[in-house]
């Protein structure tokens, strides 16, 4: 089955990749391929323009000064240097004979007049010169104006591409004036980009052959090397499954492979730890079976208490109730009252069955504890300010000065339920304008979390009971702000429920009620398997 597996894995991981590779190196070639057949002749455009109009600038700028021979000389390094030939020029008429007198270069008659055929197509078009008469002086037939095609055009002058059909050649020209007798012609040759580009394309496609081959089989090689490491993790791991940890990871290379190896090795000896723990939580399982009957007991003594407290708002509400219909009071404000006491009764009612739910779920362990790493000091920040409007209902001033964050393990959902109840039993008995203050002990292994209320102390032969259902030290106070005598208990069953410790005692002034949460850093198997 490993072989099979090995046998998979090479060939899967070989195969995409030298896939991958090819795929890319063609896709490659493929976009070289259309961006070279369908832009190349644009660029050599562009160039061959940029060429002529940095000669025509440069003439511009030297003309007046062209007798210079720094000057010619100049311009005759750049015309050569941007493959181009300029020709200034005047052109002259005496009746219905044209002259051609060139200023730059110096040029024979037969020069001369092969210049002349090559403007008189412009000079027909923008100086109105007659076509007859050029033709006549030029000795040969002009060539239209319509072989040329427009690429740029302005005030000052023309780029053109010129179809010569006599020499069956093409060349991009500029035709431009200078002043109101002189002009120029600068002309390059335009040479088809079309043999060209399919050259490239040939021995594109070539180099691709090659290099897809090349690639493919280098990929295959390297590829090895790349697989060899995840096949041994592959066979590790399925050792792990079958339960045996003995087998480790040996590679030092530094890759990311080589770290996930040793992150197997990580996780062998951690599923190694946590199934001996788990061993040992299934024997404790095994003993909470035995405690069934507990169970039992504990559920007819919570229909009881539930019976007994549910007793009197039941028959406030039935009384109230009845009085409504039988119009005891026709006023609207006793109508009003009786309204408000059936409602404030069914409020308490439901308050209190959601916190005998909450109670039995942690009594009877159908509450899943989730452990997790988290900050207790933004915890309590976040939960005071949630509850500024009842601080402010007391006239109470709460003190919690701690700013640095104290990291803890436990389940964040059950800490916040206790130090709600802790918080909401002190803002029930602080005294008028009291202070109520949080202050966090660092220990070795925990944080104790200590909230102090000033008011009346709870009297020494009540401090062992305040944890049981439904007792109340006070009961007509207990009455007045709507508590059952449950909070505690919750309280009670939710530090049995994650093993911490938790108590309260009398100061001088006040009351303090406290719990302890875990600090460790491997608290988080532990707990977990213990539970």
């Amino acid at each position: 089955m490993v072989k099979r597996q090995k046998k998979h894995l090479v060939h899967s991981i070989q195969h995409q990749l030298v896939l991958i590779l090819c795929l890319s190196i063609l896709g490659t070639l493929l976009v070289c391929w259309i961006v070279n057949l369908t832009l190349s002749e644009r660029v050599y455009q562009k160039l061959k323009r940029n060429s002529i109009l940095k000669v025509y600038s440069e003439i511009t700028a030297v003309y007046e000064s062209l007798e210079d021979e720094e000057a010619a000389l100049a311009l005759e390094k750049l015309a050569t240097s941007e493959d181009v030939s300029p020709y200034i020029f005047d052109v002259y008429q005496n009746g219905s004979t044209y002259f051609l007198v060139n200023l730059y270069p110096t040029m024979t008659r037969m020069e001369r007049q092969q210049l002349f055929q090559r403007v008189a197509g412009y000079l027909v078009e923008y100086l109105g010169y007659s076509q007859t008469d050029l033709e006549r002086n030029a000795g040969d037939k002009v060539m239209p104006f319509s072989d040329r095609e427009i690429i740029l055009q302005n005030e000052s002058y023309g780029i053109y591409l010129v179809q010569d059909k006599r020499t069956e050649s093409q060349y991009l020209e500029l035709f431009g004036a200078l002043d109101e007798d002189s002009m120029v012609l600068i002309r390059s040759n335009y040479e088809s980009v079309t043999d060209t580009v399919s050259v490239f394309n040939k021995l594109l496609a070539e180099i691709g052959v090659v290099a897809v081959v090349v690639s493919a089989i280098l990929m295959y090689f390297l590829s090895k090397r790349i697989t060899k490491p995840l096949v041994e993790i592959t066979q590790i791991a399925e050792k792990m499954s079958e339960l045996d940890f003995d087998v480790k990871y040996e590679g030092d290379t530094g890759t990311e492979v080589d770290r996930l190896g040793h992150s197997i090795n990580t996780l062998s000896q951690t599923l190694e730890s946590t199934i001996s723990e788990l061993k040992g939580a299934n024997n404790e399982l095994e003993r909470d079976i035995e405690r069934r009957s507990e169970v039992d007991s504990m559920r007819t003594e919570f229909l009881s208490n539930v019976s007994h407290e549910l007793k009197t708002p039941i028959a406030l509400i039935q009384g109230y109730a009845e009085g409504l219909k039988d119009n005891i009071n026709t006023d609207e404000e006793s109508r009003e009252f009786y309204c408000d006491v059936i409602i404030d009764e069914a409020a308490k009612m439901n308050s209190m069955v959601k916190k005998l739910i909450t109670l039995n779920q942690m009594e009877f362990g159908t509450d899943q504890i989730s452990f997790e790493r988290f900050d207790l000091v933004s915890l309590i920040r976040t939960i005071l300010s949630s509850n500024q409007i009842l601080v402010r209902q007391k006239d109470a001033m709460v003190v919690f000065t701690r700013q640095e964050p104290i990291m803890v393990w436990a389940d964040e959902f059950m800490i916040e339920e206790v130090f709600t109840n802790y918080l909401t039993n002190a803002l029930n008995h602080v005294k008028k304008n009291g202070k109520i203050e949080i202050v966090l002990e660092e220990k070795e292994e925990t944080v104790r979390v200590n909230v102090f209320n000033e008011g009346n102390p709870i009297p020494e032969e009540d401090l062992g009971r305040i944890w049981d259902k439904f007792y109340k030290v006070d009961k007509a106070r207990t009455r007045e702000y709507g508590g059952s005598g449950i909070g505690l208990s919750i309280v009670r069953a939710t530090m049995e429920a994650l093993h911490q410790e938790y108590g309260v005692y009398n100061t001088e002034d006040g009351v303090t009620f406290w719990f302890e949460v875990d600090a460790k850093e491997n608290i988080c198997c532990t707990e977990a398997a213990e539970l």
